[in-house]
């Protein structure tokens, strides 16, 4: 025993005579076993991870908070984007996006898709610009930005829904006002589920990650952009 230090033996002991020797995992009883330690997530500072590299992405939460339980549970999102690839087409300045949905045309005997050939295209003038077929990137801008949208799809019971509460929280770990906010492309924010009721709430929350990707200057609202 450390010099100066607090004999515990017996505190440990009367704790295992109450609730028994063994820690109880399970995190729907992580409070009233007095064993928080095992539940992933029940601070700020011990969020549990996650990454996104490339955009548009929604992440799906679907899990219970309160009573007995963790009554906060947070997640920290790293934002690492890709900007190589994109599952949906950003517009460049002065172009707009076209798309060709291969569902409602598939390639049959008597079908194929079609191919730009540049060779033939008519050369560019004061009023026209030939299409261009890209693979779907994300084009450059000096000081780029993506949005971060925070939907509380709830459960369909109002009783249930009322006492829960999601939140967005910046990298400093300020909550942020809004459910909308603006991140750089190499980043990290927060989501808070709470409770605020003393009873185990179910919720349903969907986090859509990068559907707007926008220079400084066309982010509309500016109060939307994460405190730094």
């Amino acid at each position: 025993m450390i010099e100066g230090a607090k004999d515990v033996t017996q505190r440990i002991l009367d704790r295992h005579i109450i609730y028994g020797a063994s820690d109880n995992t399970q995190h729907a009883y992580a409070s009233s076993n007095k064993s928080l330690n095992y539940a992933n997530g029940g601070s700020i500072h011990s969020p549990e991870k996650q990454r996104v590299t490339i955009i548009p992405f929604e992440l799906k939460y679907n899990d219970t908070v309160g009573l007995f339980g963790k009554e906060n549970h947070f997640v920290r999102i790293d934002v690492d984007i890709n900007k190589t690839i994109a599952f949906a087409c950003f517009e460049e300045e002065d172009w707009e996006c076209g798309y060709w949905d291969q569902s409602q045309h598939p390639v049959d005997a008597t079908y194929t898709q079609a191919i730009i050939d540049e060779a033939i295209m008519p050369p560019v003038d004061n009023t026209y610009v030939p299409a261009e077929l890209n693979e779907p990137t994300l084009t450059t801008k000096s000081d780029g930005w993506i949005s971060i949208d925070l939907l509380n799809l709830k459960t369909g019971n109002k009783y249930i829904d009322a006492w829960f509460d999601v939140r967005l929280y910046s990298k400093t770990r300020e909550e942020h006002p809004y459910d909308k906010m603006y991140v750089r492309l190499n980043d990290f924010f927060y989501i808070g589920f709470h409770a605020r009721n003393t009873k185990r709430l179910p919720y349903n929350v969907s986090c859509l990650i990068g559907e707007d990707y926008d220079s400084y200057e066309d982010i509309p609202n500016k109060e939307l952009i994460m405190r730094y």
